[in-house]
């Protein structure tokens, strides 16, 4: 990625206090993701965390909820305990610099039900409410950075709730195959790459849709030359089945055998 892009979705991050990274599959969200945040930090006593969101997550798991606890008699008792959210809002308080919690899939969850009153400490950064369960005041610290990834292929931007969509600033990433061509350069591997980036191109092309294309990420290994079949067969085609399904002539065109020897000539 160009440093002035980078620089803009700092600027960005810092200026909302979240964002979310959105792209197709394998453009690499979670690794920019990650390196955002180190720069975010920059070295000071802050710190990240990672948590990832599915289905079944829940603002309990998030914020806070009751949950049982065994005593020592054996019984069981019901209190309130703080989710990974507020335990990380906790930890921040103490630190001078930026914290950066990284959200993986965060249009997995429902996000209305998981941010709950957050919805509105998102947008009033240094505000306080009462929690709906023990109604105690909390507010987000200034210090906190929300960084989360979303890939479009599993859901649209456009299904997001509006208000949500309001509180984040959204970061696109497409495919960058330059970035392909350095990774293959500094590791000084012999695949000839052109050739793979070639078929990318034309193959995205026919994808159309922005939020379907085929991702660079598939293809950033050292032992390219002796993996690209695997990876194409076992990862690339079930993908592309699965996109194509109304359109069986188009999967023929990026079968293996019929790309294999304009990518390993």
């Amino acid at each position: 990625l160009k440093k002035t892009l980078l620089d803009s979705w700092i600027k960005a991050i810092n200026r909302k206090g979240q964002a979310i990274i959105y792209g197709p599959p394998g453009t690499g969200k979670t690794f920019v993701a990650d390196h955002l945040a180190k720069h975010l930090i920059g070295g000071g006593d802050g710190f990240k965390e990672l948590v990832q969101f599915h289905p079944a997550y829940s603002y309990e798991d998030f914020v806070q909820g009751i949950r049982p606890k065994s005593r020592d008699d054996g019984k069981l008792e019901y209190s309130i305990a703080p989710g990974r959210f507020l335990n990380f809002c906790k930890k921040a308080k103490s630190c001078k610099d930026i914290c950066v919690m990284i959200i993986d899939e965060i249009n997995r969850a429902n996000l209305s039900r998981v941010f709950g009153e957050l919805m509105y400490l998102l947008e009033y950064r240094g505000d306080e409410i009462p929690l709906a369960a023990d109604e105690k005041l909390f507010g987000i610290p200034r210090n906190v950075r929300i960084i989360g990834t979303m890939n479009t292929a599993d859901r649209s931007i456009a299904l997001v709730d509006h208000a949500l969509r309001r509180r984040f600033a959204f970061l696109q990433l497409q495919p960058e195959y330059d970035t392909l061509r350095l990774y293959h350069g500094r590791k000084g591997t012999i695949f000839p790459i052109e050739g793979l980036i070639q078929v990318l191109k034309s193959l995205n092309e026919d994808i159309r849709d922005p939020h379907y294309q085929v991702g660079i990420s598939y293809f950033m290994d050292e032992d390219l030359g002796a993996q690209i079949e695997d990876v194409w067969k076992m990862e690339i085609e079930p993908y592309l089945e699965e996109y194509f399904f109304h359109d069986k002539e188009k999967i023929k065109n990026y079968k293996w055998d019929a790309i294999q020897a304009r990518i390993t000539p």
